[in-house]
């Protein structure tokens, strides 16, 4: 466990229901008001950002809406989005959705007033300095993208994603309003909810983890364990919506602090090259990749046990860890995700390029206690065709 511990916390963070007259007291510490209403489509279709337009509205707050996001973006993608953008003037991004929107307002808010793009970003994130206040509102509970320093962009020539890190993306305002996620629909709640999990195990089992770094992923892990099939089978749970929320942000804190590793990885040129949605990538190699990690985890997922069950406190270290594991199974198979990358199209002759693939991750990979051999990463691949 690394020795120096720390954690990176947005500057504000409110857990609650009709959470906009916070929103407004922000605002009114801004000398010029003027918003960049960051969203997608679908959202506005869903009638989820109709509050917030009531809200600037009757406030008197100038704003523009851009909800042109793609899912999942590439670079190419948020640099056209941000020429976009840049012509208006504002001093405020205000993203309300799910991990990309969330990312790319992270980006624009590093991009405002420079000649920088993307992939300026890519090649070097020590450009980075953030040039606007962000507010985050997500509406998934899942990505924790609203507590990271991270922004995740796809670069279809190599056919991967990429993760920029800088610590100037970190909010200013997060608003976690579980009256955004009690309609998620099952399939959205579960994907995300597996990525937080991952999020969680993942930071929890890493080589640069911290005590401060392992409380909230242990925080986050027992409330996503505890709540996910109760939200996932009962819709109208909105305390176990209202927990996975939390843990999803609790995830995305861990992540901060010490990083994923094995299952991030592995699932990015699955992402990249067969544009398998991310929470799902992770859910089909999340067993697999702790199985391939567990003689260097062993005791951490045991400590894992003994916090979130007690009551299995005579199992050996190995039972505590299969049990961990048996648990990471079961609750994918319960919330109905796919675990088989052939349904994707994925075939055997392609087993070379997504090893090679993410190999190159390497800034992920050099979390994982374990180092992975290039045969440990096929054999993962191959568990789950």
């Amino acid at each position: 466990m690394a020795e120096t511990a720390f954690l990176k916390l947005p500057q504000r963070v409110y857990l609650g229901k009709g959470l906009l007259d916070d929103l407004g007291a922000f605002l009114k510490t801004r000398k010029n008001t003027n918003v960049l209403l960051f969203t997608d489509e679908g959202l506005l279709k869903a009638g989820l950002v109709q509050p917030l337009k009531d809200y600037l509205e009757e406030n008197k707050i100038q704003y523009h809406i851009e909800a042109e996001i793609k899912p999942e973006p590439s670079y190419v993608q948020v640099d056209e989005l941000f020429q976009k953008v840049s012509k208006f003037e504002f001093s405020t991004i205000i993203a309300i959705g799910g991990g990309s929107v969330m990312d790319a307002a992270k980006l624009i808010s590093l991009l405002l007033h420079t000649k920088i793009s993307v992939k300026d970003l890519i090649n070097n994130p020590t450009k980075a300095q953030k040039h606007c206040a962000t507010v985050f509102i997500p509406t998934t509970a899942g990505t924790g993208s609203e507590a990271t320093i991270n922004a995740i962009v796809s670069i279809p020539e190599k056919q991967v994603k990429f993760g920029i890190v800088s610590e100037a993306m970190l909010p200013d305002l997060v608003l976690l309003d579980v009256n955004n996620v009690k309609n998620l629909p099952k399939a959205i709640l579960a994907s995300s909810a597996i990525d937080a999990l991952s999020h969680c195990i993942e930071c929890f089992t890493a080589k640069n983890a911290t005590i401060m770094s392992n409380g909230v992923a242990l925080l986050g892990a027992k409330l996503i364990f505890k709540n996910v099939i109760q939200a996932y089978q009962n819709p109208s749970d909105i305390k176990a919506r209202e927990a996975l929320q939390l843990g999803a942000f609790y995830g995305g804190v861990a992540i901060t602090a010490s990083g994923t590793n094995i299952v991030h990885a592995l699932s990015y040129p699955l992402g990249g090259k067969f544009h398998i949605a991310h929470g799902v990538a992770n859910a089909i190699l999340f067993k697999a990749g702790m199985e391939t990690n567990k003689p260097a985890i062993k005791n951490r997922l045991a400590i894992l046990c003994d916090n979130i069950w007690p009551e299995e406190g005579s199992k050996t270290t190995d039972e505590k860890a299969d049990f961990v594991i048996d648990k990471i199974a079961q609750v994918v198979k319960d919330t109905e995700i796919p675990t088989d990358l052939r349904k994707f199209g994925v075939k055997n002759s392609d087993l070379n390029f997504l090893t090679n693939s993410a190999l190159e991750q390497k800034r992920l990979l050099s979390h994982n206690m374990k180092k992975l051999s290039r045969a440990d990463v096929l054999n993962v691949y191959k568990s789950v065709m």
